[in-house]
């Protein structure tokens, strides 16, 4: 019997509440033994350089001579995987360059986003490629087959023939989950095993769009996504049925109420009249961690660019909040860092009339009092304009896998060029 019918007939006895695929396919994946491909893949060199600031371990990422570096980082296995358009690329945790490759050693693509998956001790990215002559438009999701980047990895191009950009992905103990805009069907997921061993894997669609996928970092089996709404917050979560099929077990809704969510407005530079993207305020990255679901966004705070985050119950209702915003300047891309202990890490960046892109962070212990966080750290200073426009598309913060403590953010920074230079922190809370 075919997939599609052996699907069909499995729909029949899904109980009434349970929202199903509605196709599936088997994809093969692209195998390699090691990252580098036993020597033979082209080699990409940059960053490193680390050195200690105040107690933070601070180094180099790539700057890929744009200003769209859409730099991501996941850390784990002893090692931080740093992803941008132009390549993958691993550090120790100390600082030092290990190696690194173009993104065409992984079937190609753009808008990488990166994960180390604490309970299957992997590291998984993808890339989308919407200029193939074919016009599948696959996003590559590659998986390592352990926690070290250095060894095999599996590669597995899954059609999106209705993209029209890059998306988000996410994690539980059980499933991979990718979402993007375009085309009638906008989810699918992956079992991680099957991912992790390298075997033909199934691959499931959702119609619609189900939200962002979430980093659960808490050891369930359920994959979570989240849409706001201009009203709402939606919690979408997709379990697995008697039959061994993904469905929709469960959608909550709750008011946000957010103090503010406007989208943000370009920001400002020194020495241009032109604007730089501020960010977006549908969050870059969510996690779970400690049954509570945890954001950032950015927003328009009073005609400039401004951060919000924020912790909320996975029922929706909201925990706390807090606002990093200025008059004088701009804060853009942001994205959410929280570890076991509920210590929270929020990355972005910092711009204005009289000053350049900078990289920034702050951060705060469980303790402290409720939805503040403590003074901004300046990681690094911007040195000339951008031409305008997009930049950085985002940032990243993440948990070290490893401790579950530690906590990493890499953020963009203008170069002397104009361009996009990175910076990888980490915080010892």
């Amino acid at each position: 019997m075919s997939m599609i019918l052996l699907l069909a007939a499995s729909l029949n006895s899904l109980s009434f509440h349970e929202i199903a695929p509605v196709r599936t396919e088997i994809v093969n994946p692209i195998h390699q033994d090691t990252f580098n491909k036993g020597g033979k893949a082209t080699k990409r060199q940059q960053g490193g350089n680390p050195t200690i600031i105040d107690g933070r371990l601070q180094f180099e990422g790539s700057s890929d001579g744009d200003r769209q570096v859409d730099p991501q980082i996941a850390v784990g296995g002893g090692y931080v995987l740093h992803g941008t358009n132009g390549g993958i690329i691993i550090y120790d945790k100390k600082g030092t360059y290990v190696d690194g490759v173009p993104q065409r050693e992984f079937n190609n693509g753009i808008d990488p986003k990166l994960l180390f998956d604490p309970h299957n001790h992997i590291f998984a990215f993808d890339l989308w490629t919407y200029w193939d002559k074919e016009k599948i438009k696959p996003v590559n999701i590659s998986v390592s087959e352990t926690s070290d980047p250095r060894g095999a990895w599996n590669t597995y191009p899954v059609s999106a023939s209705h993209g029209v950009d890059g998306g988000g992905i996410g994690y539980s103990r059980k499933w991979i989950g990718y979402s993007y805009p375009g085309g009638p069907e906008q989810t699918f997921v992956m079992r991680t095993a099957d991912l992790k061993a390298g075997k033909p894997a199934t691959v499931y669609h959702f119609a619609g769009n189900l939200g962002q996928p979430v980093y659960t970092q808490d050891p369930t089996d359920d994959l979570l996504f989240v849409e706001l709404t201009d009203d709402e917050i939606v919690l979408t979560t997709v379990g697995e049925n008697h039959l061994g099929i993904p469905v929709v077990t469960s959608v909550a809704k709750a008011p946000h109420k957010f103090q503010y969510f406007e989208w943000p407005p370009a920001s400002p530079m020194k020495d241009t009249e032109a604007k730089t993207a501020s960010g977006d305020r549908n969050p870059k990255n969510l996690v779970v961690q400690s049954n509570f679901l945890w954001f950032s966004q950015t927003v328009n705070v009073n005609g400039r660019a401004g951060v919000q985050w924020h912790q909320v119950r996975l029922d929706g209702k909201f925990v706390q909040d807090g606002l990093l915003s200025s008059p004088t300047t701009s804060y853009i891309e942001t994205t959410i860092a929280v570890n076991k202990h509920k210590d929270v890490l929020v990355g972005f960046q910092e711009t204005g009339k009289d000053m350049f892109i900078s990289a920034r962070c702050a951060w705060r212990k469980a303790k402290d009092p409720s939805g503040t966080l403590r003074p901004i750290l300046k990681l690094a200073e911007g040195l000339a304009p951008t031409k305008g426009g997009p930049w950085g598309d985002y940032s990243s913060s993440v948990i070290d896998g490893d401790n579950l403590s530690d906590l990493w953010t890499i953020q963009s920074v203008a170069t002397k060029k104009g361009t996009g230079g990175t910076v990888i922190t980490r915080i010892k809370p």
